[in-house]
């Protein structure tokens, strides 16, 4: 056993199912993993209590997170990939013929303003679709991950009883992101979502980012060849996943292996890449969302959003 523990925050997911297993591990540490009832709950603990040495983390938390000076610093490990054009309901009554008919009205998003899936689905809105944002009254189901945040003037709480469920069906909202709602006046707003979605991956690279990996920063700073050893175990146990998804040796595929099989089928590579350079576009992307939403004050560069030594690094 090595010296250094390091308690690690992390899902259980074909491409990590490795390291949890301990097939791969590592030579100067060794992986203490917490399982949580759900990684959001890990989220929360790591950027109110930095509680985990090592955590997943949603990227749009990470970049908050950063802007309010938490002490824990990104790998370019990315771990869950969505596509979010099917993440918004309407309500088909209402007379919304198209994505700009939000415009004036009033939409709720599931839990905070930050999630990563409401910042993704609104620059869908905004970049696909000429939706201006700031015409919209967000309306949140709950607060935020990072407790500093100050969401923007049209962020408003849910009142205290209501369920934004019961909201879009009533049409006291207009439209909702990140709900589950099966309901005849409910439908998603964005037709044929998912055929939305690899088509923006085959004709602009579209590939969003939902979850990275974060480490502290006092264990980096302390330990200069960590960030190195924990990407290229994370690479090791994603090889071995990679591998036996092309070569169809996974027997039940999930609703995440269907979708990087299709992805590798569009792509011909590696549906998960780690690194700054394969991801360039998708961080770019989601810093630039980030700060047209009021989610960070200032844009960051991709490279300061990564731990030193980590930079140049490709799997």
């Amino acid at each position: 056993m090595a010296d250094l523990q390091l308690k690690t925050a992390l899902q259980t997911l074909g491409h990590t199912q490795a390291l949890k297993d301990k097939s791969v591990q590592p030579h100067s540490f060794d992986f203490q993993f917490e399982e949580v009832p759900t990684i959001i709950q890990a989220f929360r603990r790591m950027v109110r209590g930095t509680e985990f040495d090592i955590s997943e983390m949603a990227i749009t938390t990470y970049l908050c997170a950063r802007a309010n000076g938490k002490r824990f610093t990104a790998l370019p490990i990315f771990l869950v990939r969505a596509f979010h054009h099917g993440a918004i309901l309407h309500n088909t009554t209402l007379g919304i013929r198209s994505q700009k008919d939000l415009e004036g009205k009033k939409v709720g998003v599931n839990r905070g303003y930050t999630v990563t899936t409401g910042v993704w689905a609104r620059g869908v809105l905004q970049h696909e679709h000429g939706v201006d944002l700031s015409k919209i009254t967000w309306v949140l189901s709950g607060d935020e991950h990072v407790a500093e945040y100050q969401a923007p003037g049209n962020v408003v709480a849910i009142e205290k009883g209501k369920k934004l469920e019961d909201m879009l069906i009533s049409g006291e909202i207009a439209a909702a992101i990140g709900v589950k709602v099966e309901h005849p006046d409910v439908k998603p707003l964005i037709p044929n979502a998912k055929a939305a979605g690899f088509a923006a991956l085959q004709t602009s690279g579209y590939y969003p980012i939902n979850h990275t990996l974060v480490v502290r920063d006092e264990l980096l700073e302390a330990h200069p060849g960590l960030a190195l050893e924990i990407f290229h175990v994370f690479a090791e146990s994603k090889r071995g996943y990679v591998e036996r998804l092309k070569n169809n040796q996974i027997d039940e595929l999930s609703t995440a292996d269907q979708l990087y099989w299709r992805v590798m089928e569009i792509t011909g590579a590696d549906p998960l890449p780690y690194g700054i350079a394969p991801n360039r576009q998708m961080i770019e992307a989601v810093i630039r969302y980030a700060d047209e939403q009021d989610i960070i004050s200032h844009p960051f560069t991709v490279e300061e959003l990564f731990a030193r030594g980590t930079h140049d690094l490709v799997a």
